[in-house]
Formats: structure tokens, C-alpha cells, sequence
């Protein structure tokens, strides 16, 4: 008659409970990730990032001439003339919806390029 014994098992209350906070922290756990992945994609400027390098080249091989403008991918790029230092400065600028986003970028021009 083992099958008749009395086996201890948890109350209809705290199965409830149990269930509620595994749900709690499944739904804060998916908004944590959620939130840290729409952040990481509204940060991700990787593209503009290797177009900026392009221009750099461009620019270093006598491509293009200073001062330069144009509109890439929602993007207003900018390369202004150099400093007296041989500085360049590229500005990319973008509105969105939360705003407008600018990016400063500086290079270097070499003496005999000047």
C-alpha cells in the first residue's frame, strides 16, 4: 500500500506566488534586454563611421576638394578646409525624431598635400 501515502506537496497559494514572480522576472528580464538592444542599434553608426574613412581617403589621394558637402544615408557631411595646423574637421549631422544627432570627426592633412 505505498501507493496510498501521503506524498507533501505545496498549497495552491504558493504555486500562485511561485508563478507570479517567475513571471515578474521573465517580463523585467525581456524589457532589461529590450531596452540594451534598441539602445545598442540607435548607437550603431558603424556605416557612417567607414563612409568617414572613405572620405578621408578620397580627400588624402586629391579625389575630392576641400571644402566639401554632401548628404549621405540621412546624413549632412561637411569636410571643412584645413587649420593652420593641418587639421580637418568632418561634421555629420542627422535629425531625428528625438532630435538632432551631430558627430565631429578631425584628421590630418600631410604638409605637401596643404
Amino acid at each position: 500500500m505505498d501507493v496510498l501515502k501521503k506524498i507533501k506537496a505545496s498549497t495552491l497559494m504558493e504555486t500562485m506566488v511561485a508563478t507570479v514572480l517567475i513571471i515578474v522576472i521573465f517580463m523585467l528580464s525581456s524589457l532589461i534586454m529590450n531596452s540594451l538592444f534598441a539602445t545598442q542599434m540607435g548607437e550603431n553608426h558603424t556605416a557612417l563611421d567607414s563612409h568617414l574613412d572613405k572620405l578621408e581617403y578620397l580627400q588624402g589621394n586629391g579625389k575630392i576638394i576641400l571644402p566639401h558637402y554632401e548628404e549621405w544615408d540621412g546624413w549632412k557631411i561637411t569636410l571643412q578646409n584645413p587649420d593652420e595646423h593641418g587639421k580637418i574637421r568632418v561634421e555629420a549631422i542627422k535629425e531625428q525624431e528625438s532630435g538632432i544627432r551631430t558627430i565631429e570627426y578631425f584628421f590630418y592633412v600631410e604638409k605637401e598635400q596643404r
